[in-house]
């Protein structure tokens, strides 16, 4: 089997708490590349005709669409370097790589989703509280999926190599401190 590069950040995190936008600004100053699970898995659920969280109640019927979500992310990272993957379980599927978790408080995570008009096409709620409920119940059913399929716990923090609550910084300070902590890790 391949080695793979040292030079791969895997970001995950609590849902809205700004992965995928810290991910492009990363991404950016650092000249690396991204990947990206949920575009892909976004763009199936779409081709189905479900939002989400519906598709995530599918796919727990149907476990080889998320093995096959979650090998791509390997596979991608043997061929790869100066990558920085924005995905679920990226830790699991890459243990090599610089391992991020991004936490934010419930009520500011939901406000976020509520106001992002890239999750429109895919999250169709104008409701802040239901916007909440459902945040926990993609959490819960993600994590009850992930540990039937994979024996994994996300929130298990001792997976992580670098922790960040993001409910109270902007994208440039979650940025910083990322980019500080994985420049350490680099070291190492």
């Amino acid at each position: 089997m391949q080695k793979l590069n040292r030079h791969i950040i895997t970001i995950t995190g609590d849902l809205a708490s700004g992965k995928s936008k810290v991910t492009t600004l990363l991404a950016n100053e650092l000249g690396y590349e991204i990947y990206r699970n949920g575009d892909y898995v976004r763009k199936l659920a779409k081709e189905k005709g479900m939002d989400i969280t519906q598709f995530n109640e599918y796919v727990k019927q149907h476990p080889e669409i998320d093995n096959d979500i979650e090998k791509s992310a390997a596979q991608y990272a043997l061929e790869h370097d100066k990558l920085i993957i924005d995905a679920r379980l990226g830790w699991y599927a890459v243990p090599q790589s610089f391992k991020v978790y991004l936490k934010v408080d419930l009520d500011v995570s939901a406000k976020r989703a509520l106001n992002d008009a890239d999750r429109k096409d895919s999250e169709m709620f104008t409701d802040f509280e239901e916007q909440k409920q459902d945040i926990l119940k993609r959490y819960n059913m993600e994590n009850e999926r992930f540990f039937n399929l994979y024996g994994v716990r996300r929130d298990d923090m001792s997976n992580y190599d670098f922790i960040l609550d993001t409910s109270n910084i902007s994208l440039e300070e979650t940025k910083e401190k990322i980019k500080t902590e994985y420049f350490k890790w680099l070291e190492k």
